[in-house]
């Protein structure tokens, strides 16, 4: 239903171009990035060697508001114009890398940014979260969801509180195990949705390009052969379920 970009990579603009034909069709977003790779001007918290802190060391500083809310702010501000000056136009959502954009700080730099450029139309934003039955009736990768969601707390009431709409329901958090069954997975990715019910998903082709920036590598092609597959869309309609775009539901 959609894709976000990370708009500090190296590729970003060659490889945007092939987004345009999808655009209107499908959500074009931006996937805020703030752990991978080099910021998009001048930022010497968040990058005090000129690359991006590690998310472990990011929390740390963001916990203990080590960060000025205004640095983050720019950063997010420069990657969303980058976005805009590639396809032409606000992104249709906005989400982070490794969840950053739901951390103290940044997401009040994010709405603090979003204030600033007051889009015509506003942008929905992920909430990576669910209950905690939800989570552990789904019975994949618990823990980690669960941790994520408490990362999370009371980012959706904030994001309605400014006007922004989120997602329902959350599920996608998995291990990236190359030997586990993500069919499997993502059956149970299915269960206990809501009306706007957002799945999570890496799928790709992965190269030595992939591999030098992200050790997820053979668990992207898994979810990129399945989701081809008839399989997939099967599965859908055992739970009268399709793919929108968050506007159509």
């Amino acid at each position: 239903s959609g894709t976000g970009s990370m708009v500090n990579q190296p590729g970003w603009a060659a490889h945007a171009e092939a987004l345009k034909p999808f655009q209107g069709r499908r959500d074009l977003g931006l996937h805020l990035t703030l752990t991978l790779g080099a910021p998009l001007g001048l930022a010497p918290s968040l990058a005090p060697e000129g690359q991006f802190l590690p998310l472990s060391k990011l929390m740390v500083k963001c916990f203990s508001n080590a960060i000025p809310r205004r640095e983050i702010r720019d950063e997010i501000l420069r990657q969303i114009e980058a976005f805009k000056a590639v396809t032409g136009q606000f992104p249709d959502f906005i989400d982070g890398h490794q969840h950053v954009h739901v951390l103290p700080g940044i997401r009040r730099a994010l709405l603090e940014a979003l204030e600033i450029l007051k889009p015509d139309r506003k942008p929905w934003l992920r909430v990576p979260s669910d209950h905690l039955g939800s989570i552990v009736a789904r019975g994949v990768s618990v823990g980690k969801g669960l941790f994520i969601s408490f990362l999370s707390l009371g980012f959706a009431q904030e994001a309605k509180r400014n006007g922004y709409r989120v997602n329902d329901t959350f599920s996608g958090v998995r291990s990236f195990d190359p030997d586990a069954d993500f069919a499997r997975e993502f059956q149970r990715f299915l269960l206990v949705n809501g009306k706007r019910h957002l799945v999570m998903c890496h799928p790709g082709v992965s190269d030595e390009t992939l591999a030098a920036l992200d050790p997820v590598t053979t668990a992207r092609d898994q979810e990129y052969e399945f989701f081809k597959s008839d399989e997939f869309e099967k599965m859908l309609k055992a739970f009268s379920m399709r793919i929108a775009r968050f506007d159509e539901i």
